[in-house]
């Protein structure tokens, strides 16, 4: 069973693109350089003793994230009436009950 599993390690390792393995205490030493080739897009695999512990890899952008104009054009059809002033009921219910 542990042959598999070396197998399944080295299969990760190796599948990873542009990844480079470190020992701990060599990331350690040179974690600043690591972190910037990782974000660059950069895989950076820790090792110990040469068994992959740990991936530091690039944070995705917060701005993909965040909501592209225009994407929804044409999916949503708002019905007709739609700015047409409340009935006094309705607003009655807003503001705190009927007068």
């Amino acid at each position: 069973m542990t042959k598999v599993v070396t197998l399944l390690r080295w299969l990760l390792v190796s599948r990873t693109p542009k990844s480079s393995v470190y020992n701990i205490a060599e990331a350690k030493a040179r974690l600043p350089e690591l972190v910037e080739r990782a974000s660059a897009g950069e895989t950076i695999i820790v090792a110990r003793a040469g068994k992959p512990k740990a991936r530091l890899v690039p944070i995705e952008s917060v701005n993909a994230a965040l909501r592209v104009p225009g994407k929804g054009k044409g999916r949503f059809k708002i019905g007709r009436g739609f700015d047409d002033p409340l009935p006094p009921d309705i607003i009655a219910d807003f503001e705190g009950g009927r007068r």
